[in-house]
């Protein structure tokens, strides 16, 4: 059976966990395909050469220099009002030059380009998906003027499965001509890439490095699943997995070596969350210049639901940006059947620096 049919025939059975929201006892989701899968693809030598070509630039590039004051007027702005002193998080380090954040809004689709089950990203067709994004976009703009938006791919590279595989890691690699294709795609809208991983049995310290060739290049970010980190051996998708602090500093202290390495800009780290567990010992993360780390809201759900797992585990354990994820479907699947917009979202306390639509 091709890879394609594959991937997307085992996506219909899709596992979905449910939490507990510590505010009250209802509960919310999130979903992966249990996607069964042969052994790792690769691409040939000549398009991995030609993405790099592509994307990579051969001389170190001149970054626009941190405005240090107008970048504080920012994050108090984004505090957005916010008095108890949690935010702006206090003792963050000063970005390096090249920043997206907090100066620009990141608004981003989710998915995988072989599965229509996983998010908006594989769902449609791409052409119609990049215009819908950028309608997105536009949404964002006018419920925040003061605030630029820039598109996103955030393209699920590792896939936690329901199968074991050769190695027994119930993880499936995606071939790297799929990165590609996410690049070319990313650059019709002058958007930026991340590229996310749900290492299932597998961990982060095997799984980040294999995709350096891609996040050498200054416009890939890197996103980190605890939901499918399956540290004590469990089956993805049976519990909800987690990352400690050490998890989360080994990934940000590898792309600081790697921006340093090739001269790049900030890298972007998003870390999904959804439950206390999902993310142990917050306040030890550290934070590096090279790095601007974003704690994601990942649960789906109501309105009400949403918002307090946001008050629980992102408002009440900063770290340093923020992020928010909507649903396009499992967001209205319970009373009031609605998912949130942006001016709604823009209520929140900090605003989230970065939106992802799944």
């Amino acid at each position: 059976m091709k890879l394609k049919t594959l991937l997307t025939t085992i996506a219909l059975s899709t596992s979905v966990i449910l939490f507990t929201n510590c505010g009250g006892g209802k509960t919310s989701t999130s979903a992966t395909a249990a996607s069964k899968g042969s052994a790792p693809a690769d691409t040939t030598k000549k398009a991995a050469a030609a993405a790099q070509q592509d994307t990579v630039t051969a001389a170190p590039v001149s970054y626009p220099p941190l405005d240090k004051a107008a970048y504080d007027a920012k994050m108090k702005f984004m505090a957005h009002g916010d008095t108890t002193g949690k935010w702006p998080v206090k003792n963050t380090p000063y970005p390096i030059d090249g920043a997206i954040l907090p100066f620009k809004r990141i608004v981003a689709f989710y998915g995988n380009l072989y599965a229509k089950k996983m998010g908006i990203l594989g769902e449609i067709p791409p052409k119609e998906m990049l215009a819908k994004l950028q309608g997105e976009c536009k949404h964002w703009e006018r419920a925040d003027p003061k605030t630029p938006v820039i598109p996103a791919l955030h393209y699920i590279t590792v896939v936690a499965q329901g199968d074991a595989g050769k190695d027994g890691k119930y993880r499936y690699r995606m071939p790297f001509k799929q990165i590609d294709s996410v690049l070319v795609l990313a650059k019709k809208i002058h958007g930026i890439v991340f590229l996310d991983v749900q290492v299932a049995l597998s961990n982060i310290h095997t799984e980040l490095p294999l995709l350096e060739k891609y996040l050498a290049m200054p416009q890939v970010n890197f996103g980190m699943d605890p939901e499918f980190s399956m540290k004590d051996g469990s089956k993805p998708g049976k519990k909800i997995g987690t990352y400690d602090a050490d998890d989360v500093n080994y990934v940000s202290g590898y792309l600081t070596n790697l921006v340093k390495k090739y001269h790049l800009p900030p890298k972007i780290l998003i870390v999904h969350r959804f439950t206390k567990k999902m993310v142990t010992n917050y306040n030890k993360i550290k934070l590096h210049p090279e790095i601007q780390l974003v704690m994601d809201m990942d649960g789906w759900g109501e309105p009400e639901l949403k918002l307090g797992t946001w008050r629980y585990f992102i408002y009440n354990e900063p770290v340093q940006f923020t992020g928010f994820k909507l649903f396009y479907k499992n967001d209205i699947k319970k009373a009031p059947n609605h998912m949130m917009t942006p001016e709604e979202v823009l209520k929140l306390k900090p605003n989230p620096n970065y939106i992802q639509y799944q």
